[in-house]
């Protein structure tokens, strides 16, 4: 099996060349940690957020509000508020390159070129005062020096793509001239001015309508298949991570607690949290019973228990959950053994021992088959995965499927 690649996109004026090689992800966050000053004291609100993303690929980042989604987002594009925000730790690699290493200068030249986002709530995030054509290909005007003509038309064939009707006619047009919808797609417009790499798109069908949402789903990925960008989906809706999503990345208090493709999730939630984000969807055979709800709140970032964040609002939690962190990652079998994958310890965490995935899923409570198709994993015994090949041959971390919890550890190896 050979490594497929990817070829190289030609950088920007002042953006810095990276390899495009398949076995390097489009987008590496590993290890972020983000801090807030405030009044009660410096917070921890990323605490070793990791994920991948390839190219052509969708990454969907779900969780419950205050799970640091939208500061992960903020903390790649290197928007973060500088007074009270501090990325303390980790690193977010580009294609590669870490963009947190680079000059100030650089970093500004990877923003929009080569990272892009969409924010949630296009009215609020549109200037009022500023025709919609304007505030498309501003980026596009000052970094690659278009005329005020060459922009306008730049500006129109943008809302072309994005099926904007008579684009010529409201590229002077103001936000609150157009609908929720046709907000939503000056923002797609804005964000895909410089044609970029890697695309974030932060609630892009909130307060949108299910005809519209489907609109806008449907014009990202076609968007997405013609550029062949990677995009990183962050949303609450489960019902679009099921129609969208290659992989997914579920996040819990500052942290991503379980992670890996969208079938595996969907079929075998591994960790407690996410088969009750799962459990929580509307479903026809539940038509006149209660809903089944998350009890409680997630925990308040200034004041995180001890253990598992989760533990509080988990009917299965155990006594080393207040104790201990969770530290287990779990990694499924390659030829459709679940007993095959092996589980190591956490970097930097107290080493519970080699688990069998079969052991883990059992565990868990969500037994089943798992793992089927991918590439055989291993663990060296240090922690560090290798890395293997999958069938669409793209090579990638062993540890592609990770839940932290104790739970997947079977009884005779909890400490």
């Amino acid at each position: 099996m050979t490594v497929t690649t990817v070829p190289t996109v030609p950088a920007g004026p002042g953006v810095p060349a990276a390899p495009g090689t398949g076995s390097t992800p489009l987008l590496e966050v590993s290890g972020l940690r983000v801090e807030f000053r405030t009044a009660r004291g410096t917070v921890t609100v990323l605490d070793g957020v990791d994920y991948q993303l390839h190219r052509g690929r969708t990454l969907a980042v779900v969780g419950e509000s205050g799970s640091g989604k939208s500061v992960t987002a903020r903390a790649i594009m290197g928007i973060l508020p500088r007074k009270a925000a501090r990325i303390t730790g980790g690193s977010i690699k580009l294609a590669g390159v870490d963009v947190l290493r680079l000059p100030e200068s650089q970093r500004r030249a990877v923003r929009g070129a080569r990272i892009a986002m969409i924010f949630q709530d296009a009215l609020s995030a549109l200037n009022p005062v500023l025709p919609v054509g304007f505030q498309i290909v501003e980026g596009c005007r000052r970094k690659e020096g278009l005329s005020r003509s060459a922009g306008r038309r730049r500006a129109v064939e943008l809302m072309d793509q994005v099926g904007i009707p008579a684009a010529a006619a409201r590229v002077d047009a103001f936000p609150h001239e157009f609908s929720g919808g046709m907000r939503q797609r000056v923002m797609i417009a804005m964000a895909l001015a410089r044609d970029p790499e890697v695309l974030i798109a932060d609630e892009p069908t909130t307060a949108l309508d299910v005809t519209i949402q489907a609109q806008i789903l449907r014009l990202l990925a076609d968007l997405q298949a013609e550029r062949n960008m990677g995009l990183v989906m962050i949303t609450h809706d489960m019902g679009v991570v099921a129609n969208t999503a290659d992989e997914i990345a579920v996040m819990y208090a500052g942290r991503v607690v379980e992670r890996g493709s969208a079938t595996d999730i969907f079929a075998t939630p591994a960790h407690p949290y996410t088969r009750a984000l799962l459990g929580s969807i509307p479903r026809p055979e539940l038509r006149g019973l209660r809903l089944p709800a998350i009890a409680g709140s997630p925990p308040d970032p200034s004041a995180k228990p001890s253990g598992c964040p989760f533990r509080s609002r988990c009917p299965q939690a155990i006594a080393v959950c207040a104790t201990d962190p969770p530290v287990v990652r779990w990694m499924p079998g390659g030829d459709g053994d679940p007993t095959t994958g092996t589980a190591g310890n956490a970097a930097g965490a107290a080493d519970p021992g080699a688990v069998s995935a079969a052991g883990a899923v059992s565990a868990a409570g969500a037994g089943g088959p798992v793992g089927a198709g991918a590439a055989r994993t291993t663990d060296g015994g240090d922690g560090a995965a290798e890395v293997t090949v999958g069938g669409d041959g793209v090579a990638r971390p062993a540890a592609e499927r990770m839940a932290s919890c104790h739970l997947l550890t079977p009884p005779g190896d909890r400490s």
